[in-house]
């Protein structure tokens, strides 16, 4: 591998999101691709597959893709995925297909994925960006997640444990962004300073003669 300073050439993004339910990555990762698009940047972001039914709140397309489980499991035999996981009795997954095409078309790739997700696509894709959305501390973590009440108590409990497993694997991340409480700008602007700073990293520039 050698450093030409006539030829350089930066591949696009692959860049993860993730962290605990109750963070706010959701909000810090909306403000982020709302700023690309002010700026012209191109990016796609590709949707998670959900075999699970659709909730109230939820939009096609935006919150998840939902599928059935048979044509989950024809995607799975046709190597369709680039991860899967089982959640509970259902399925979560993101197509390959989407990832690699909009990759060759020059574009940037966001996801938003938990842990376990982001773990495999670190295996798999060993140049991916992975940024872990957290809070200012546990507490907070536990507060976020009461207020939103939408959750019976056991199934409170079991999320709250479930984030704290979360916030246990924080070091496989390779940026770890603070979400303040009433303040997701400023998460995102550390977001959209990472995503600066990876197209100008002169690794990601190294040219193989």
């Amino acid at each position: 591998m050698s450093r030409d300073p006539y030829n350089l050439r930066a591949d696009p993004l692959l860049v993860v999101v993730s962290g605990p339910s109750g963070a706010g990555k959701d909000t810090v990762l909306h403000l982020v691709l709302k700023e690309l698009d002010k700026r012209g940047h191109p990016y796609g972001f590709v949707v998670t597959l959900n075999t699970r039914a659709r909730r109230s709140d939820e939009v096609e397309g935006k919150d998840y893709r939902f599928v059935s489980k048979e044509r989950f499991a024809e995607m799975i035999e046709q190597d369709g995925l680039l991860e899967w996981a089982a959640v509970y009795d259902d399925y979560k997954g993101v197509p390959k297909q989407e990832v690699d095409d909009t990759l060759a078309s020059g574009q940037d790739v966001f996801l938003r994925l938990d842990v376990q997700g982001a773990a495999t696509i670190r295996r798999l894709r060993p140049s991916a960006v992975l940024i872990f959305i957290t809070v200012e501390s546990r507490e907070e973590l536990v507060r976020r997640l009461q207020e939103r009440k939408t959750e019976q108590a056991d199934a409170l409990r079991l999320r709250i444990a479930m984030s704290h497993k979360e916030m246990d694997r924080m070091g496989e991340f390779d940026y770890v962004v603070v979400n303040p409480k009433g303040r997701p700008e400023k998460a995102a602007q550390d977001v959209l300073a990472i995503i600066q700073a990876e197209h100008c990293s002169v690794r990601r520039r190294v040219v193989e003669r």
